[in-house]
Formats: structure tokens, sequence, C-alpha cells
């Protein structure tokens, strides 16, 4: 296996972009991604694109072969994959496992998705593929109610607090205010989130990721090419990448309080970095709730079980913290379209490691963590970086 790194990165904006189309979204995050590596399309051998609801969002399926063509890659092979809000990271795998493999030098990767073309009731229907038709969505269950199942458990069992789980939503906000792509710049206090409404209880309006558009993409190299062709500059190289399931539905679960495919895939991305929780500078965890988040660190190691609550108001998460988690915003902030989020946390972490992130930066960071969940945490993908 080669060494695989990131020596280009392209996103859009991230929130409701009606003036632009899918097809722009693709065009703008490939060629800027593209234009930062500093290769020609030429150089480009194969293409991974996320993205996990276009038929239902847009009436539009062959999404490798739509990417190749906007991006004037022809012919080469381009492959769409979806594994629901993981579908970005699945991509990213699939791409580093290529180039790993030895079996292409250069590939481009990229998550796409425009969920503001239909209503809020046809987003939520179609996000619920993410989960088991016949026992979660056909009986009436959205993706809030199942984590708020997840979170209602793990309040039951650890004491969790619904302010524990605002200060995820506070803390990433706050973030996003220097993240000139995130949906939301705006700060919100833990006030505002206890008072912006049930959703699904005990989860509120500002505890929720939103609806989004976007599109995000990257490069990557194998190492010694890279190096070879002197685009060693800002490259960063991916340590780890690793992929873990669980059951669809929940009902069928060990237990509702923790994600077993992430720590999983957490535990095998740490053997394979050779390193532990307590060396990586920062990480970009899938919040797609504000619960997400605390069960997140705690399957990624960063506290105990059950006290990722406690963990996160103290302040442990924050910019200044003990482990940075969100620096971009995460998906509450940032913004969340769904395929496109697992590869924009690879181009944080890009970012960060090469010291590109502004008012956001992380002091002296030298290894990144990004974890990527599909569905209720049926797939999890976790990636480690660190510069080349």
């Amino acid at each position: 296996m080669r060494g695989v790194s990131i020596v280009g990165a392209g996103q859009t904006s991230f929130g409701e972009h009606w003036e632009k189309s899918f097809k722009e979204l693709i065009a703008e995050a490939g060629i800027k991604a593209i234009d930062d590596s500093g290769l020609a399309r030429k150089d480009i051998q194969a293409v991974y694109g996320g993205c996990m609801a276009s038929g239902r969002f847009i009436g539009q399926e062959h999404i490798g072969a739509l990417i190749a063509d906007q991006l004037g890659l022809n012919p080469i092979p381009s492959t769409r994959l979806e594994a629901a809000c993981a579908s970005g990271g699945v991509a990213l795998r699939n791409g580093y496992i290529a180039v790993a493999s030895g079996l292409y030098d250069i590939v481009a990767v990229g998550g796409i998705e425009k969920m503001t073309e239909v209503s809020t009731e046809d987003a939520s229907f179609a996000l619920g593929g993410a989960g088991d038709q016949e026992t979660e969505l056909f009986m009436g269950a959205t993706f809030p109610a199942l984590y708020a199942l997840m979170a209602r458990s793990h309040m039951k069992e650890f004491g969790t607090t619904e302010e524990q789980m605002a200060s995820v939503s506070v803390k990433n906000h706050k973030n996003a205010v220097h993240n000139p792509f995130a949906q939301f710049r705006t700060e919100i206090t833990v006030e505002q989130v206890m008072q912006s409404g049930y959703v699904a209880s005990p989860l509120k309006l500002l505890d929720c990721s939103p609806i989004s558009d976007g599109a995000a993409a990257v490069i990557l190299c194998a190492s010694d090419v890279a190096k070879k062709m002197k685009m060693d500059g800002k490259a960063v190289e991916i340590i780890a990448s690793t992929q873990a399931s669980d059951t669809l539905a929940l009902a069928h679960r060990h237990n509702l309080y923790e994600t077993r495919a992430a720590k999983i895939a957490a535990d095998q991305a740490y053997k394979q970095a050779g390193i532990k929780p307590a060396d990586v500078s920062f990480a970009e965890a899938h919040d797609c709730f504000s619960a997400a988040e605390i069960m997140a660190i705690e399957a990624l190691g960063f506290c105990k079980q059950g006290e990722g609550g406690k963990f996160t108001e103290q302040g442990n998460t924050a910019l200044n913290g003990a482990i940075p988690v969100n620096t971009s915003g995460g998906l509450k902030a940032c913004g969340h379209p769904v395929a496109a989020t697992g590869v924009k946390q690879a181009i944080e972490a890009y970012l960060q490691l090469n010291e590109m992130a502004g008012k956001r930066q992380v002091r002296g960071a030298e290894t990144g963590l990004t974890h990527n969940v599909g569905g209720s945490g049926a797939t999890a993908v976790v990636h480690i970086y660190r510069r080349l």
C-alpha cells in the first residue's frame, strides 16, 4: 500500500443555492480543486463522486458520468458512491484505496448534493431512505425522531442534559463565524437553542443541521508521485482510512446511546496510523444533531463513554480546548449537503494542517481526524491526516 496525499482542494459555499444548478456546483468545486493542485485535467486518471439522493432531490441519476462530463474528464472512469450521509467519506475512502493499491496515481474525489429543490416534507422523505424503510420510515419516524431516541437513551443512561447538547450547537456556530463557506455565520446562545422549539424531543430546531446545497472536491495523489512532481509543498497525507458498519435499524442494536461502527472504525484508524486519540490535534465530527457530536467524541476516544456532554460543556472541544472539534462549524453551522460533507471535512483537515484556516486555525496542528456517518450510525468512515 502506497502513501496517499491530498494535493488540491476546492468547495462551494454551503447553503441555499437557488441561483446555481447541480452541474454548476460540481464544476465550481471540481475546477477549484484541480486549479489548487496545479495539475491538468489530463493528469487525473479516475473520479469517485459521492451523492446520496439526487434522483429524489432533482430527478437526476447517473452522477458518475455527469461529473466526468461536467469537468471535461471524459473518457476516464467516473464512479458514483452512495452511503447516505457518509457518501462523501466513502467516496474519499474508495479514491484512497484506488491510489494506495497502485491502480492509479492521481484521482479526483468529490461530494455533491442539492437539497433545496424540493419541499421540506419531500426532503425528509428522501433523507429517511438512510434508515430502515420497513421499521422506521414507513412507521412515521424521521431522522430527528431517530436521533431523539438515541439522545433520550444517552440522557437516561448517563444524565446528559439538553443544555449540554445545546453547547455543541453554540460552539459550532462560533467556529462557523470564521468560515467563509459556512451556511450560518452567526453566533447563538444556549438560551436561544433551548427556546428554539422542539423538532423531536429532546432535540430542538437549533440542535439540528440544516437542509443545504453544496459541493466539495479534493485531488488525491500517491505521496511518492507528489514528491517527484514537487507537489508536496501543501500535500496532506492520509495516514489512516477505515470504515465499519452497524445494523440499519435502531431496533436491532445492542443499545441506542453509543455508535458502535464509529468506535470500531476509530480504533482501526488509530491502529493503522500508529497513534492514540490524545495525539489528534483537531477533529471534524459528524454532528447532524447536537447529540450526535456528543456520542461521536465518545466513540472517537476523546473522552470516556457517557462524559461527552460534560466534556463539551466544559469547553474541551472549543477552538482553544483540549481537542478542537468541528472547527469548520460542523454540519450544524457550516451546513450539510449530505454527500458533500465527508469531503468538506477532508478539506478542513487540509486547510488546518497547511495553516490556512484563518481565525479558526488550531495552533500547532499536526494531526487531524474526520468522522463521517451514514444514517443513524449504520455506516461510519474515519480518516486521519498529517502533513506529508
